[in-house]
Formats: structure tokens, C-alpha cells, sequence
């Protein structure tokens, strides 16, 4: 096989496929423990510059803690997490915080403020950020522009409790573009929505990478979304990288951990 995979010694060097770029996310040998349970065990990751990755586990398998790792919520135990060449255990709370705005995340219910329209929840994310992005005494053009990208203009006046999942998730995606990040977290993209709403929302995020040219790292447990949006897999099993390579050489492992994954 072509991919790469873990031994259960966990020394196997991990190899990135070869593609051209620079590293935007760097997380090596990290290890995560609560108590007894050790969530991370040694995890390695590199996202490149203008890359699709997907990283895809069970529920438990330590997604969740990694993501709150790479944005700072949450202290490993040892390792390290670059994010844009930063390191983030490093950083004090206003870096961290300027750091953070060049991070979009799209969370898995899209977390959307129910008493706000739609687009004083666009204008919520420049107001936090209105010193990184200087006096901006016109929002309209910038909430227009985010949601002409996700096809929801028409909406900007409308509440949350007036979208349906499809359209709280399009909103969502566009208050994460309206601070133009260089980095995009997807947290279960598609989770909740119906296979052709799913279908909308993958085609949405591939158009917006090609558009701004973010870098995306992709948590998800859809095949199909893996299959569609990825260059790239990472297989998390026992809190490592088990198994790393192109959808179409894991889909073909014939290792039953790897199997587990793409079985339906």
C-alpha cells in the first residue's frame, strides 16, 4: 500500500504526501491524558497551505481535544501546536486572541445567537475584532459580501429560528468568512442535514477554498464528505495517527481498523 500507518509502537515515522505548499498547522508528538483516560497519545498532524484535510475517528477518539489544543482552549500535556508559525502554548492572551482571528471555525450546530438577525450575527465577529481590523463605519458591504458567498443574501434581516439547518449552517460559514481567516476548523460540516443539503454545503466549502484560499482542516465521520471534499486523510485511532494517505488508497487498506472507517 501507498498510505502510511502507525505501528503499534507508535515509531514509524510519518511521512506527508508530497505536496507543494507551506505548513500552516504543525502539531507533533502531542499527548493528552484526563485522569486515566489518555485521549492523545502521540498525535502528529500537518496541514499545508491551501490544503483540503480531512481527519476522521469515532466518537471519543480524541477529535474534539485536538481541536481545543490547536486553538488554545485546552493545555496538552506534552507536545507542540504551530499554528501560522506560532507557537500556541507560547502565546500570551491578546496574541492568542489576534491569532485566533485568523482561524475561521464552522462548529458542528452551527452556533448561530438566536436573539440576533443574521446580520448583526455577521457584524458580532468585527465588533470583537474592530482594533486587528481598524475603523470600519460601513459593515453592509462586508455582511453582503460573506453572504452572497454562501448564496443567502436575501436573509440578512431574517432570524435564526426563521433558517433551516441547511441555511443556519450557509450562515455560519459566512460569519466565519467575514474576517477573511487564512485557516478554516470544520467541525462536522454536514452532521444533522439531509444528503442533498450535505451535498450543498461540501460543494459550498470546496467553491469558498477556491475563492479565498484557505487552508481547511475537516473533523468528520461522513464517507461521502470525506470522499468529495478531501486531498488528504487522517485516520485517528487509540489518540494517534493510525493511518494517513488519499481517500481512494485507505478506502482500499484491507487493515480491519482502516475497513472500520469506509464500512457503511
Amino acid at each position: 500500500m501507498t498510505f502510511n500507518m502507525i505501528n503499534h509502537d507508535h515509531t514509524v515515522q510519518r511521512k506527508v504526501n508530497a505536496i507543494m505548499g507551506t505548513p500552516v498547522i504543525e502539531i507533533k508528538d502531542l499527548y493528552k491524558s484526563f485522569g486515566d483516560n489518555h485521549v492523545l497519545n502521540g498525535f502528529n498532524l500537518t496541514l499545508m497551505e491551501g490544503e483540503n484535510l480531512v481527519v476522521m475517528g469515532k466518537s471519543g477518539s480524541g477529535k474534539s481535544v485536538m481541536i481545543k489544543c490547536l486553538v488554545g482552549l485546552v493545555k496538552p500535556d506534552s507536545g507542540t501546536v504551530k499554528v501560522l508559525g506560532k507557537e500556541i502554548n507560547e502565546l500570551d492572551q491578546k496574541p492568542l486572541d489576534e491569532l485566533r482571528s485568523d482561524i475561521g471555525f464552522l462548529f458542528q450546530g452551527s452556533a448561530l445567537y438566536d436573539s440576533m438577525t443574521v446580520r448583526e450575527n455577521l457584524e458580532f465577529p468585527m465588533r470583537r475584532h474592530k482594533e486587528r481590523l481598524g475603523a470600519v463605519s460601513d459593515t453592509e458591504p462586508l455582511v453582503r459580501e460573506a453572504l452572497e458567498s454562501v448564496g443567502l443574501a436575501k436573509a440578512i434581516d431574517l432570524m435564526p429560528v426563521e433558517l433551516s439547518g441547511g441555511m443556519k449552517r450557509r450562515v455560519a460559514l459566512a460569519r466565519t468568512l467575514i474576517l477573511k481567516p487564512k485557516v478554516i476548523l470544520y467541525d462536522e460540516p454536514t452532521s444533522g442535514l439531509d444528503p442533498i443539503t450535505s451535498k450543498e454545503i461540501i460543494e459550498l466549502m470546496r467553491s469558498i477554498q477556491k475563492k479565498y484560499g484557505t487552508s481547511s482542516l475537516i473533523i468528520t465521520h461522513d464517507v461521502d464528505c470525506a470522499r468529495v471534499i478531501s486531498e488528504r486523510m487522517i485516520l485517528l485511532v487509540d489518540g494517534i495517527n493510525y493511518a494517513e494517505g488519499s481517500f481512494e488508497e485507505l478506502s482500499r487498506a484491507t487493515d480491519p481498523k482502516i475497513e472500520a472507517f469506509f464500512k457503511k
